[in-house]
């Protein structure tokens, strides 16, 4: 079963036992996958279901439902200032492959990049593909770009950390040790956030944790953050 090549499918796909296909889909599995008529593979609408299916032409027979528990016991909504040039690209594959729920894309004070809507539209892609490669019940959800100081005002999470490489803070490891069911954690861009950013986040209940001595890069930090709360929360 676990050898089984997996594809993402949307909801509306699934109809009476059986998965209607997309062209992108059916070049994918005959094409790319090179499967033929009869052969199995599995399907999962990203939302926590996952089914065993026997390709049959443009459509595939769903033949059972499959159990499958590769998620995190928490909920985690990675916040993180946009850095330059296509580094967010591997921020969401690495990040989904971790175990994040929901990825909250940040335009800070030092933020250079102005996304377009294809970037948006890529990104999920990237996470699609990722949950697909690391066998993830759910696709994580990439919102859309908002300015920091509004995505932190709305952000209501009881617990939320916002990392900053300079400064007197506890390390995240030290916070840890209360995980309830959701937790929020935002990472900075190139060269920081400002003090103003550190400030409006504290004000609106976020504390400010280290990820340790050593500066990150903008790509590298969110990577650590998921790492450190992964390891405690799978022990």
């Amino acid at each position: 079963m676990s050898q089984l090549q997996r594809i993402a499918i949307g909801p509306s796909q699934f109809q009476q036992g059986q998965i209607l296909l997309t062209k992108e889909q059916q070049h994918y599995l005959g094409r790319v996958l090179r499967l033929r008529e009869g052969d199995r593979f599995i399907a999962m609408d990203g939302r926590g279901k996952w089914w065993l299916a026997q390709l049959a032409d443009e459509q595939a027979q769903v033949l059972e439902p499959v159990s499958v528990e590769t998620e995190l016991p928490v909920l985690i909504t990675l916040m993180v200032a946009l850095p330059k040039g296509n580094g967010f690209d591997e921020v969401v594959r690495s990040c989904t492959e971790l175990g994040v729920a929901c990825i909250a894309p940040v335009l800070s004070d030092r933020t250079l990049l102005d996304p377009s809507p294809q970037k948006l539209e890529r990104w999920r892609r990237i996470a699609t593909e990722a949950a697909e490669q690391s066998e993830r019940s759910f696709v994580p959800k990439i919102l859309e770009p908002v300015t920091f100081n509004t995505a932190v005002t709305a952000n209501q999470t009881s617990h939320r950390y916002i990392c900053e490489a300079r400064g007197e803070y506890p390390h995240l490891n030290k916070v840890l040790s209360s995980i309830s069911e959701e937790i929020v954690i935002a990472t900075g861009p190139e060269g920081g956030w400002t003090t103003q950013e550190i400030e409006n986040a504290k004000s609106s209940g976020f504390q400010p944790v280290s990820l340790g001595r050593r500066i990150l890069r903008a790509v590298t930090a969110p990577i650590v953050a998921l790492s450190l709360i992964t390891a405690i929360c799978e022990v």
